[in-house]
């Protein structure tokens, strides 16, 4: 029989599978229960042939099967569906991979935000859904970015193939939520314009010196003077150090910070904003930061939450790099490098779900390196008993299986 943990595995994927409708044949959906399982386990690099030394199954298969299309967005939203609350949000969010080669598809020069600066390799944008209620964030789908080179043939910048994916999945985001979150590179007119016209509204970030004017507000005395010609549509322009009372309230929250929000226009994207202020005092100095929102009727705390809540994507960027192989990939298939991109990333959620249901474990704080040592524990164990033929169920060996499994893991 299973160690607990397996059969907990077992039952996650199956019901996903099932919940998302993906029809698949008995021979691929044993495939998919063994290749999360597979880099959930191995505790180094994911490529074809560690795959091979640590399956019963040859390279060859697994080749064969990366090759092969999967639904990974509908796979996760049934992953993540039970866990989110109605505070929802997409965050897109571009991620640089290393890779060497002159054959793979996609290489190019892409910008890297740990090192500072572009680099030769490959980029992935990512799909994430966020919870702002709970902090959570679930991998939903990557897709790799082609090389600029590639994108200037076809009269493409990378902003507009951005929005392009965003408009390929708009019917599948819009199952999820109505908003989009993304950090203050996306704040641009080309883009916040494609994304208003797919039916969703982007929260995003302002530059520091963006120019905003207030909603004039015609006073009574003004109303009664009946002047000629066009009424005036704006005020004066709005200083973040400053911020008017009569246009600006301010945003109760729990993070301590103090934050007023209003809605005023934008001339860079040539539309009304919901804008929050926050104030910061770093080292001594007061600074503002300027989140938005293109729906001015969304309540000004949810931007602010759903914004902060962006970030978790990141850690999610960070586990499936240190942990499960995202780098890892030898493949110079499109199709291959897309599966082994989404498998890596999905493996993390179902990391995190499995923690969800283990009602001793829920309360923690996740940790990535925690079920990768379980996995392989398992694993080890699993073989260990096979091959001595020692049966784990034996009242006199749980003890010492469980003892075995959480070997090296972080205690409850």
């Amino acid at each position: 029989m299973p160690p607990a943990i397996y059969r907990m595995y077992n039952e996650i994927i199956i019901t996903a599978l099932q919940d998302a409708k993906i029809q698949i044949n008995k021979s691929r959906r044993k495939f998919m229960l063994e290749i999360f399982m597979l880099f959930l386990s191995i505790p180094k690099r994911i490529n074809f042939l560690q795959l091979e030394r640590y399956s019963d199954y040859g390279e060859q298969r697994f080749r064969r099967q990366f090759e092969e299309k999967f639904d990974f967005i509908s796979f996760n939203k049934a992953l993540s569906m039970p866990y989110l609350s109605n505070r929802t949000a997409l965050a897109l969010d571009p991620s640089f991979i290393h890779k060497s080669g002159k054959h793979t598809p996609g290489i190019g020069y892409f910008w890297s935000g740990c090192a500072g600066k572009v680099m030769r390799g490959l980029e992935i944008l990512s799909l994430s859904v966020i919870d702002a209620s709970s902090c959570l964030s679930f991998h939903l789908q990557a897709i790799q970015t082609p090389s600029v080179e590639c994108l200037h043939n076809h009269n493409f910048t990378l902003i507009d193939w951005y929005a392009a994916v965003i408009k390929k999945y708009k019917a599948r985001i819009l199952e999820i939520t109505s908003y989009v979150v993304a950090d203050a590179f996306f704040a641009k007119k080309g883009f916040v314009d494609k994304i208003i016209a797919t039916g969703l509204h982007l929260v995003c970030k302002l530059r520091d010196d963006a120019d905003l004017s207030y909603i004039y507000k015609e006073s009574d005395k003004e109303k009664e003077t009946k002047k000629k010609g066009r009424k005036r549509k704006y005020g004066g322009k709005v200083d973040p150090a400053n911020l008017d009372n009569k246009h600006f309230t301010n945003v109760p929250n729990q993070r301590d910070i103090k934050a007023k929000a209003g809605i005023v226009y934008s001339k860079s994207l040539k539309r009304q904003l919901l804008v929050v202020v926050e104030e910061f005092v770093v080292k001594g100095k007061t600074t503002q930061r300027l989140l938005f929102s293109t729906d001015i009727l969304q309540a000004p705390i949810d931007v602010m939450d759903i914004y902060h809540t962006r970030f978790q994507m990141e850690f999610g960027f960070r586990d499936a790099k240190q942990f499960t192989g995202l780098e890892n990939s030898q493949s110079r298939s499109g199709n291959k490098l897309d599966f082994h991109f989404n498998a890596s990333l999905t493996a993390v959620n179902i990391a995190k779900i499995i923690q969800f249901n283990d009602k001793d474990r829920r309360e923690l704080p996740f940790s990535m390196d925690t079920y990768k040592k379980l996995f392989h524990n398992a694993l080890l164990l699993k073989t260990f008993f096979a091959k001595f033929g020692i049966c784990a169920d034996l009242q006199k060996n749980k003890k010492i299986f469980n003892e075995l499994l959480f070997f090296g893991v972080y205690a409850a």
